[in-house]
C-alpha cells in the first residue's frame, strides 16, 4: 500500500514515544483464526458460538462448551502469525514503551514476537476453575494417568463433546480462560488498556469492528485526550470519524508498509 494516506501514518508513528495498538479479531482471521461471524464447520456447524460463549451454557452442558473450546484451541495452535502481527513486534522493538492491547484469545502476538500484550477477552491457553477461579492447565500440559501405554504416532483429535478436567483444589469443572458473553471484562486487563489508551501519543488500532463494548471505548479513550488514532481495516468501522488516518487493506499488507514508511530502515517482519 503507497499513498500520502501511508506516509502520513507513517510520519505520525515515527514522531510516537508512547504508541498503543489496539487488534482485533481480524487481525487474527488473516491467520486463519474464524471469528465469532464465520460460519462453523464440522460437527459444530449446527451450534451457534455465541449460545455456546455464556456461562449459562457452561453450566447446562459443561462437556459440549468444553469440546468446543478445546476444537477452538487446536485450531488456533495449527494458525501461524501473519507479517501483521511481525510488523507489531517490529514496533514495539523500535518504541519499547508500546502498549499492545487485543481483544483476540489466541497467542499469535506472542508467538508474533510481543511477549505480554494486554488481553481484555482473556486467553484459550489460560483455563481455570470455573468455582474457585485457579488456574488450571491445559489437559495436554497434564501427565497421562499411570500406566497409559504410550502413544504410537500422532493421537486423534477428539471433535464434540469431551468432559472438562476437576479443578485440583475444589473439584468443580475447569473452564476456558475466557470472557464469555455476559462477563465483564478482566478488571485489571481493563484499566490497563484505559491506562496505556490516556497516556498514549498516538493509538494504532487494527482489525476491530468496533462494536464490542467496552472494549470498543478504548480508541476514544485516546481521541478525546488529543492522541491522533491511525485505523487499519479493510472496510469502513464506526471508528472512521475520530480517526486522523484510515488506512484500507489487510493489517497483514498494510502493517508491514507503514513500519517501513516511519522507519525505512526497519525490519517489518
Amino acid at each position: 500500500m503507497t499513498g500520502p494516506e501511508l506516509a502520513e501514518a507513517g510520519r505520525l508513528l515515527a514522531a510516537a514515544r508512547r504508541p498503543v495498538v489496539f487488534t482485533g479479531a481480524g487481525m487474527s482471521a488473516e491467520s486463519g483464526v474464524p471469528t465469532f461471524r464465520d460460519a462453523q464447520t464440522g460437527l459444530w456447524q449446527r451450534y451457534d458460538p455465541q449460545e455456546l460463549a455464556t456461562p449459562a451454557a457452561f453450566r447446562a452442558d459443561p462437556a459440549l462448551v468444553w469440546g468446543w473450546y478445546e476444537a477452538r484451541r487446536r485450531g488456533v495452535r495449527r494458525a501461524l502469525p501473519n507479517p501483521g502481527h511481525r510488523a507489531v513486534a517490529a514496533i514495539q522493538a523500535r518504541l519499547p514503551e508500546t502498549v499492545v492491547i487485543t481483544q483476540n484469545v489466541d497467542d499469535l502476538h506472542e508467538r508474533g514476537g510481543v511477549p505480554a500484550p494486554v488481553r481484555l477477552h482473556g486467553s484459550l491457553f489460560a483455563p481455570r476453575c470455573s468455582a474457585c477461579a485457579r488456574p488450571a492447565p491445559l489437559p495436554s500440559d497434564l501427565p497421562p494417568p499411570a500406566g497409559t501405554p504410550e502413544p504410537r504416532g500422532e493421537p486423534e483429535p477428539h471433535d464434540g463433546p469431551l468432559t472438562p478436567p476437576a479443578c485440583a483444589g475444589c473439584g468443580a469443572p475447569v473452564r476456558p480462560g475466557v470472557v464469555w458473553f455476559g462477563e465483564a471484562l478482566p478488571s485489571a486487563a481493563l484499566d490497563a488498556a484505559v491506562e496505556a489508551a490516556a497516556g498514549c501519543d498516538l493509538l494504532l488500532t487494527v482489525g476491530t469492528s468496533a462494536l464490542v463494548h467496552p472494549a470498543a471505548e478504548i480508541p476514544l479513550v485516546a481521541a478525546r485526550l488529543g492522541a491522533p488514532v491511525v485505523q487499519v481495516n479493510p472496510v469502513p468501522t464506526p471508528l472512521d470519524a475520530i480517526c486522523a488516518v484510515n488506512l484500507r487493506g489487510p493489517a497483514g499488507e498494510v502493517l508491514p508498509g507503514l513500519v517501513r514508511a516511519a522507519w525505512p530502515d526497519a525490519d517489518a517482519g
